[in-house]
């Protein structure tokens, strides 16, 4: 899996923004990758050292539109902490 592949997207909520001063950055990842794919790939696309990674698995909630019906797809969030010696990510900067 390409390390791309592993990391769909940022997570920018309150929440998350909170976190920003301790270097903790959130993710929304692919469902199948793990915390080493995870650890990984977030080295090589920012370049920094990782220090832990924390995964939260979440399952698809039932929506219903109008006379169809099903479930939103499951989706994996991982908090990525970075060491303290390496740099900030420049994507959340601004926010």
């Amino acid at each position: 899996m390409d390390a791309r592949d592993v990391i769909k997207r940022p997570v920018i909520t309150e929440r998350s923004t909170e976190t920003l001063g301790d270097k903790k950055y959130t993710f929304e990842v692919d469902p199948r990758a793990n915390k080493t794919e995870i650890k990984s790939a977030i080295e090589t696309i920012f370049g920094v050292k990782v220090q832990k990674v924390n995964t939260m698995n979440y399952k698809g909630k039932f929506r219903r539109f109008g006379r169809h019906s099903g479930y939103k797809p499951n989706r994996k969030k991982a908090i990525v902490q970075l060491t303290p010696e390496s740099k900030e990510l420049d994507f959340f900067e601004g926010v």
